[in-house]
């Protein structure tokens, strides 16, 4: 039995197609019976439609009850843990979710004999590279970038002491910028910026990011499950190669007009370094007063260097990223565009 918090979500639908369309059994990890615990009133019908015999429980990391009932009877089985919050209305939500949460979680899975738990992390923790040449790697110091940033890096910390105390067996996986199929609302305005000519470039768009493709980042997930070598790691996840803030938006672009004969505009929002630099300092103040605002933050960032390496993971799980940016977004954009 596997347990999987958020299985609803974008990242957490995917893990549960994995697993029951067979993907995951060269991952090591044959079709299970799940168990997803999902907010209160949220969509299950995306989860149901993968399979019926998925076990839906409604619940909130907050509410200990809830996590209670979603564990029962996990003993020796295994969690994957994609819950928590990107963009909240306040800040305080980063920590109460992320943090707090996570540790509610934990806490009973501790109690219930958990066997082994796969923790989603973020790129955040280590915030924004000095420059594109030095990547962040598993020895990557604490840099946090904001407070959603302090929040990864505390739910990482407080993890990280449960398995050096023998508590928990526990592996963390840092998923930088992600996309693919059961997208959020947000991705179509993205696009939808994009084709009609006002994909953002700041500076001169050769800012380097990571991305994970859903799919690669299921496979990273349900390796670390799998692999004993996995115990108590930290790996990072994404696709084989980094691109350009040019690259990602020409690449939109070119599957939007060719492959599904959108309308395209064929222009940029080029803004210089400033105003993304504007924003980083509007963004902290706000953060400051406990404002976060969603927009205002991704601004923050579209100028910034974000690159890993997948190296420790591809020696030893053995990943091998399936999707390059242009397979993965073709995907991506089907789903909303076809």
């Amino acid at each position: 039995m596997i347990y999987i918090t958020g299985a609803n979500g974008w990242l957490g639908l995917n893990i549960v197609k994995s697993i029951k369309n067979g993907d995951s059994l060269k991952w090591g990890l044959p079709d299970q019976d799940m168990t997803c615990l999902i907010l209160p009133n949220s969509d299950k019908s995306k989860l149901l439609d993968i399979s019926s015999d998925i076990k839906i429980i409604e619940g909130n990391l907050l509410d200990k009850n809830s996590i209670d009932i979603f564990l029962k009877s996990s003993r020796n089985q295994y969690l994957i843990h994609t819950a928590g919050i990107i963009h909240p209305k306040k800040v305080k939500d980063f920590f109460l979710i992320n943090v707090v949460g996570t540790k509610n979680l934990l806490e009973i899975a501790i109690k219930n004999s958990i066997k082994k738990a796969v923790i989603v992390s973020s790129n955040s923790p280590c915030g924004c590279n000095d420059s594109p040449d030095l990547l962040f790697d598993e020895k990557s110091p604490y840099n946090p970038y904001m407070n959603y940033g302090k929040s990864k890096m505390e739910m990482e910390i407080y993890v990280n002491k449960l398995f050096k105390k023998k508590l928990l067996d526990i592996t963390i996986i840092r998923a930088p910028w992600f996309y693919g199929p059961n997208q959020p609302a947000r991705q179509k305005v993205f696009f939808d910026m994009i084709r009609n000519g006002n994909g953002p470039i700041l500076g001169d768009g050769n800012n380097l990011r990571s991305m994970a493709y859903v799919s690669n980042l299921a496979q990273g997930i349900i390796l670390s499950l799998s692999k004993k070598v996995a115990s108590g790691k930290t790996y990072w996840i994404a696709d084989e190669n980094p691109y350009t803030m040019n690259e990602i938006i020409n690449t939109i672009e070119s599957i939007l007009l060719n492959h599904f004969k959108q309308e395209c505009d064929l222009g940029r929002l080029r803004l210089p370094n400033l105003v993304s630099n504007i924003a980083e300092t509007i963004d902290y103040y706000l953060q400051k007063l406990g404002i976060y605002h969603q927009k205002i933050h991704v601004l923050s960032e579209m100028n910034k260097h974000i690159v890993c390496d997948i190296s420790l993971a591809k020696n030893e799980l053995g990943y091998k990223p399936e999707y390059s940016l242009k397979k993965g977004m073709y995907n991506s954009i089907k789903e909303l565009y076809e």
